[in-house]
C-alpha cells in the first residue's frame, strides 16, 4: 500500500533529485584530514620568525603564530593551540602558502637553474653576432652597451687563445648582476 506525498515532501524531493550530491566524508576521514592540518599548523609553529614573514599569512594566522611563540614552553597549551592554528587553516585558502613553501625550500634549485641559464647566455653571446647582444641590450635597460660587448670580446679571445678565464668570469658576472630571470 502506498502513501501519498504531501505537497511539501515532493517539493523536498525534487529539490533533493535537482541537487548535485554532496561528497559526504565518513567521520575517520575528517579525523585524517584534521590530523593533518594540524601537523601543517605544527610545521608552520616550528618555523624561525624569519621564515614564517616570508608567507602569505592572514592576520588571524599571524596573531596566533604570535601566541604560539608566547606559549612555546607549555606543552598542554601549545597542544590546544596547534588545534585552534588547524581550525583557522580549514577555514584558509591554503594554496598560496605551500606555493610560499616550495618556493623556500627549491631555493638551491632555483639558483642553479638561473646559473645554467647564465652560463648558457654567455656560451650563445660568445658564438654568435651582434644581434643577440643587441636583443640583450633593449631587454635590460641597465645594461651598458660598450662594456657588453668589450667582455665579450675579451672572453671570445680568451676561450680560443685558451688562456685563463679572467673575462670569460667577467662576463658571467655582469650578466648575473643585469638579467633577472
Amino acid at each position: 500500500m502506498s502513501k501519498k506525498l504531501s505537497k511539501k515532501a515532493q517539493a523536498k524531493l525534487a529539490l533533493a533529485d535537482e541537487m548535485p550530491e554532496e561528497e559526504l566524508k565518513s567521520k575517520s576521514e575528517v579525523k585524517r584530514e584534521m590530523y593533518q592540518l594540524q601537523d601543517f599548523a605544527q610545521d608552520l609553529v616550528n618555523m624561525s620568525k624569519h621564515q614564517r614573514s616570508k608567507l602569505p599569512l592572514s592576520e588571524d594566522l599571524k596573531y596566533a603564530m604570535v601566541v604560539a611563540d608566547k606559549i612555546a614552553n607549555k606543552h598542554e597549551a601549545m597542544r590546544r593551540h596547534i588545534r585552534h592554528i588547524a581550525k583557522i587553516l580549514l577555514e584558509t585558502d591554503l594554496a598560496p602558502i605551500n606555493q610560499a613553501l616550495d618556493v623556500m625550500a627549491n631555493k638551491h634549485q632555483q639558483e642553479s637553474s638561473k646559473h645554467t641559464r647564465l652560463e648558457e647566455l654567455r656560451e650563445s653571446l660568445m658564438a654568435q653576432d651582434n644581434s643577440l647582444i643587441e636583443n640583450l641590450l633593449t631587454e635590460n635597460a641597465t645594461m651598458e652597451r660598450q662594456k657588453l660587448r668589450q667582455l665579450v670580446r675579451q672572453a671570445s679571445k680568451e676561450y680560443k687563445a685558451e688562456k685563463p678565464a679572467k673575462y670569460y668570469g667577467e662576463l658571467f658576472q655582469y650578466l648575473k648582476a643585469h638579467i633577472q630571470f
